[in-house]
């Protein structure tokens, strides 16, 4: 069990000193030293509550919009509730303070929930909760191209992807007669088809996803490509979003234009991710997608640096069970001159007095503070030149896992004329994750020279820390923040390790990760491609218990291979080149995708180690780019398939024009010679009495649905709840009081039970 967090109250206090010190107005009184974080704290007072979104993140320290902003859905905010027991039997709980329940994780006694910032003290007070912190809008790994392409052809639609050509795709559906057919690919990113402007902020989103159908630029009814006319199955989406995930799929449908699609959103919450990277590996049966190949663009910014999180450990059970899984390696390189130096990496905390500005916010606690420089004079400062209207995430993290963290570090951003900035001041010990998040941005017309400064919270600072860990620790400039034009230690000297940028789920054994190959010229990298490798100190988070450190460091060669970027779409993202362009490690993905979708139907047994094995067997050099910035080399869809041993086709031939199966356009009513399967019907196969009585609710009950056809979706809403996809076995508890379940069927060809079966019953209390 982690140590009981006993921060004395002067942190808080410290806390309110530094606010004073950075915001404006002041904050005129010390911080809750409840649960929650002093960010969550500074949010649930009235006056901030109170204050417009923009004004919230300016007061924060946070980003107005997009990635390392809070995360809201409506008026509430998404947070993390870490238990110290008994987390999914506080869910009730969690209910009555205000909050709505996203994804709860008993292994990770954790649950994501979405909460109104005037119940956040009501959420801090529930039983057992360690410590509740914001959950940011990760990055997608797109870089933020009128149109190119294929003529309204049916192997791709209006407008495809130069990865067609440049990963050899074309030749490899002539040579084996591969399509897809028979394979479904997984996408998550941040939505699918929500966005009502341009990502490029340049006007309106180009097109819609029924326009793109309509085009045959995705998969659906409104199609008039034979094979290509079921829907891409949505198990969820977020409101507002870019559809980043939409134009992943249109590549993943340029190269494999016969394979089945479907997509989650992963901006819900890391866990959330998790929980959405099993789903869409399930079999449709059990309420998932059944992808036998997954993509994702997406990294939380609090997955750990040394130790396979819960994304990764998730991508390690799906791939186990034979999906193969690909991942974008983020586009966080930086160069300085010749040197990579989008990380820095000490091999232990190295105590020095801090600067004085750092000892005056601390108010007179202990302090300790990083000494930079591992051979010459002490340094307390890191130095980071920003170009103008540049910033960065400062990701900081140490080599302690989670639910083992004994460290408790700080981190302090000062001027060139040692005035502070910014700072990161979460409580470590409470939260058990050994992670610190400060965003910087120079909005200013001139360069800009910042300092950084990592404190060691640790006696009169933080009781609960053990003054005595001075652990391994490292930090990397995210975002693509391509506006660092210098720093103080550009290269690896005296064990401390410069350059490296893979992190998270990207830098997991399990997962194939993607760089980035301009689609016009394949000797090149691109130079925003993060580069490893990743470095493993422990076992993968597998609970609250923490991993057991390794014998042996793990490294971790990343990325494996490079595809194409900056291929056309019909909308995504900048327009350059003639096209609308995707740009990004966001992009390699899910062409990577493609190819395994192609290898997986010419040779039905193989996993995910079979498609990277071959995959970087066959790969093809790139330039004088080394392994840590293109892995293997770039893919050659024909020459991997020949290394697997993909047995050719004909039973996948291209299509052929045919009418679509729904109308197309206003008052057109084309004729339907292969209409869609009927709309299938939906029925109760177990459900209990009218009546339920109990002596201690609330009850558990069990439903069973049916339907009059095979393979089909439920798709179920209790009382005034949401509508979700549920299993053909359904659980859950319900109170005292009436209740209503309602559940339609969905078939494979995305048609619904338009009347769905509604049973209604009451709960009492048994006297």
């Amino acid at each position: 069990m982690s140590p009981t967090p006993r921060r004395f109250v002067s942190r808080a206090a410290i806390s309110a000193v530094l606010l004073a010190a950075v915001l404006t107005p002041p904050a005129s009184a010390a911080l809750s030293s409840s649960a929650l974080s002093p960010r969550l704290a500074e949010l649930a007072r009235p006056a901030l509550r109170a204050a417009p979104p923009a004004a919230q993140a300016d007061r924060l320290g946070l980003a107005r919009s997009g990635a390392g902003s809070l995360q809201r859905t409506g008026a509430a905010v998404l947070v993390n509730v870490r238990f110290e027991r008994g987390a999914i039997a506080r869910l009730d709980a969690l209910k009555h303070a205000g909050a709505r329940v996203v994804a709860p994780s008993r292994p990770y006694q954790t649950v994501t929930v979405a909460v109104r910032p005037a119940d956040l003290q009501a959420l801090a007070t529930v039983p057992d909760v360690a410590a509740v912190t914001a959950s940011l809008t990760p990055m997608i790994r797109g870089a933020a191209g009128t149109a190119v392409g294929g003529a309204g052809t049916c192997e791709g639609g209006e407008v495809i992807s130069e990865g067609l050509a440049q990963l050899r795709v074309d030749d490899a559906r002539q040579q084996f007669g591969l399509r897809g057919k028979g394979t479904t690919v997984g996408i998550l990113s941040d939505s699918f088809d929500t966005a009502t402007e341009a990502a490029s902020g340049s006007g309106p989103v180009a097109t819609h996803a029924q326009r793109d159908i309509e085009g045959n630029d995705l998969p659906g009814p409104a199609g008039t490509c034979s094979g290509q006319q079921i829907a891409t199955n949505v198990l969820s989406d977020l409101p507002g979003g870019s559809d980043e995930g939409r134009a992943m799929l249109q590549i993943v449908h340029d190269l494999a234009p016969h394979a089945g699609l479907a997509f989650a959103t992963a901006f819900e919450g890391e866990l959330a991710f998790a929980q959405s990277i099993e789903r869409l590996a399930q079999p449709l049966a059990a309420g998932g997608a059944g992808a036998g190949v997954v993509a994702d663009d997406v990294a939380y910014f609090e997955e750990p640096f040394y130790q396979d999180g819960p994304v990764a450990a998730a991508i390690g059970k799906v791939t186990a069970a034979g999906t193969a899984y690909m991942t974008s390696a983020g586009n966080d390189n930086v160069f300085e001159g010749s040197n990579e130096i989008g990380s820095w990496e000490a091999p232990g905390f190295r105590d020095m007095s801090c600067p004085a500005a750092v000892v005056t916010a601390m108010k007179g606690a202990e302090t300790h503070c990083m000494d930079f420089d591992p051979g010459g004079p002490s340094d307390g400062t890191f130095a980071i030149e920003l170009e103008p209207e540049s910033g960065f995430i400062l990701d900081l993290q140490w080599a302690e896992p989670w639910f083992g963290v004994e460290a408790d570090l700080d981190a302090f951003l000062l001027d060139d004329e040692n005035n502070l900035l910014e700072f990161a001041v979460e409580d470590n010990i409470a939260t058990q994750r050994p992670v610190e998040l400060m965003q910087w941005e120079n909005e200013g017309t001139t360069s800009e020279e910042v300092r950084l400064v990592i404190n060691r919270c640790a006696g009169d600072c933080n009781s609960a820390a053990n003054a005595a860990a001075k652990p391994r620790l490292k930090f990397v400039l995210l975002e693509q923040g391509s506006g660092i034009s210098a720093v103080e230690f550009p290269e690896s000297s005296a064990g401390d390790v410069v350059g490296p940028t893979v992190y998270g789920h990207a830098g997991s054994a399990s997962a194939i990760t993607l760089g980035a190959i301009p689609y016009s010229n394949s000797s090149a990298a691109e130079p925003y491609t993060s580069r490893g490798p990743a470095t493993h100190y422990f076992g993968p988070v597998a609970g609250t218990s923490p991993a057991a450190a390794l014998g042996s460091p793990e490294v971790v060669a990343k990325p494996d291979l490079a595809a194409t970027d900056c291929g056309a779409t019909t909308f995504f993202a900048q327009i350059f080149a003639g096209a609308w362009r995707f740009c990004g490690t966001s992009a390699s993905a899910p062409h990577a995708a493609a190819v395994a979708a192609l290898m997986t139907q010419g040779a039905p047994g193989a996993g995910n180690e079979e498609v990277r094995d071959s995959l970087s067997a066959s790969a093809v050099p790139v330039g004088a780019f080394g392994p840590e910035a293109v892995g293997a080399g770039l893919l050659d869809a024909v020459a991997a398939l020949q290394d697997l041993g993909a047995a050719p086709t004909a039973d996948d031939p291209p299509s052929v024009v045919v009418p679509p199966l729904t109308p197309v356009g206003p008052n057109v009513q084309p004729p339907s010679p292969q209409p869609p399967l009927a709309a299938p019907s939906t029925g109760f196969r177990k459900k209990p009495g009218a009546v339920v009585r109990t002596g201690s609710p609330p009850v558990r009950l069990v439903f069973r649905f049916g339907s009059n056809q095979a393979g089909v979706t439920f798709l179920c809403k209790v009382d005034r709840g949401n509508l979700r996809v549920c299993g053909a076995r359904f659980a859950r508890r319900y109170g005292v009081g009436r209740h209503t379940v309602r559940v339609k069927a969905r078939n494979r060809e995305g048609t619904v039970d338009r009347t769905p079966a509604v049973f209604r019953f009451r709960v009492e209390r048994r006297r």
